[in-house]
C-alpha cells in the first residue's frame, strides 16, 4: 500500500523524518505537521519560530549522531506542494531579454510583467517533463522560487520580504513554438506555451526565509545532459523579489501558499537554437537550497 506524503526536515542534503525527529526529543506539534506544506503556510507567521528552533534541534542530533536519516532508495521526494497560483516574471533579466529579442523600455516608465501557471504544472525532483508532440522547441528556465507564508494586500517595499516563508527552486518550462500564434490578433499565448501539465518542476524542498537573507545574492546554474546552460546570479534580476511583491499586491491580495517565480536569466535554449529533447537531463541548482533533476519524455 501507497504510503502518504511525510514532512523531512533537509540537514547536509539528507531527509530525517519529522515524526522520528519529534520521538528523539524535537519540540514541534504533532498536529502543525499533520497537512504538511499547506497546513505549515496557512499558519506561518505563529508556526515559524517554532519550526526555526526545531530545525536547530534536529541539527543538534544529527552532529550528536542521535537522528538517523531515511534511506534514499526506500523513500521518494516529491514536490513540496502543488500551489494553486504561481506567479512568474517574464523578462526580469536584461541579457535574457536580449537572447530573446525583447525591447524593454526603461525601467523608470515600466512595471513588471507577470503571468500565471496553474497547479497541473507541477511536478517535483526526477518526475518526468512530458514534451507535447504539439511542441517541437521545449526550453528550460532556472527561477528563484518564493513561497508566501503571510497574506497581504498593497504591502509596503520595505516589509515585502516579512511575507515570505521560504524559498525553492522552479524550473518554468516553455513550448516556445507554442507561445505564439497568428490566427488572433494577439501575438503571444503563455497559456498555451507555459500551461502544459509538467511543465512547473519543483523543488526538491523549501528552505526557510531566514537561511536565505538576501535573495538578490543568491547563485542559480542550470544545465542539460551535464553541460553548462545558464549561470547567474538573483543580484542582476531588473525587478527585486520587494518590488514584484509590492507589485503583485496591488492587484491581487497575495496568499499564503502562492508561489513567486522571479524570472530567469540568460542562458534559455531558444537563444542557443536548442532545443529539449526525450532522454534530456534538466538540472537546476540554486545555492542554499539545492538542485532540482527532471528527465524529459515524449508525452503518452
Amino acid at each position: 500500500m501507497t504510503q502518504p506524503p511525510k514532512l523531512a526536515f533537509v540537514v547536509d542534503s539528507r531527509l530525517y523524518d519529522v515524526d522520528a525527529a519529534r520521538g528523539a526529543g524535537v519540540a514541534l506539534d504533532a498536529a502543525a505537521c499533520s497537512h504538511g506544506w499547506p497546513g505549515l503556510l496557512a499558519n506561518w507567521p505563529d508556526l515559524a519560530p517554532a519550526l526555526n528552533n526545531a530545525v536547530s534541534q534536529v541539527e543538534d542530533l544529527v552532529r550528536a549522531g542521535k537522528l538517523s536519516s531515511l534511506d534514499p532508495a526506500d523513500h521518494r521526494v516529491l514536490a513540496p506542494f502543488r500551489p494553486e497560483r504561481i506567479f512568474c516574471a517574464a523578462s526580469n533579466y536584461i541579457e535574457h531579454a536580449n537572447e530573446m529579442g525583447s525591447v524593454l523600455t526603461a525601467k523608470s516608465e515600466s512595471k513588471p510583467y507577470m503571468f500565471l501557471k496553474l497547479r497541473n504544472t507541477v511536478i517535483g525532483p526526477d518526475d518526468l517533463i512530458r514534451k507535447p508532440p504539439e511542441a517541437q522547441q521545449l526550453d528550460w528556465e532556472i527561477e528563484l522560487a518564493a513561497v508566501i507564508g503571510k497574506a497581504g494586500r498593497r504591502i509596503a517595499l520595505d516589509s515585502a520580504l516579512d511575507h515570505v516563508a521560504g524559498y525553492s527552486i522552479l524550473n518554468d518550462i516553455s513550448a516556445r513554438d507554442l507561445n505564439v500564434r497568428g490566427d488572433y490578433p494577439f501575438k503571444f499565448d503563455w497559456f498555451q506555451g507555459k500551461c502544459h501539465d509538467t511543465f512547473a518542476p519543483f523543488g526538491p524542498w523549501i528552505v526557510p526565509a531566514w537561511s536565505i537573507p538576501d535573495p538578490q545574492a543568491v547563485d542559480m546554474h542550470l544545465t542539460v545532459n551535464g553541460q553548462d546552460m545558464q549561470k547567474d546570479s538573483t543580484k542582476n534580476m531588473i525587478w527585486s523579489l520587494r518590488e514584484q511583491i509590492t507589485y503583485l499586491s496591488t492587484i491581487v491580495t497575495l496568499e499564503a501558499g502562492d508561489v513567486i517565480a522571479t524570472g530567469t536569466p540568460t542562458g534559455v535554449g531558444m537563444g542557443r537554437g536548442i532545443y529539449l529533447k526525450p532522454g534530456d537531463v534538466v538540472s537546476a541548482s540554486i545555492a542554499g537550497i539545492g538542485t532540482l533533476t527532471n528527465t524529459v519524455a515524449a508525452e503518452q
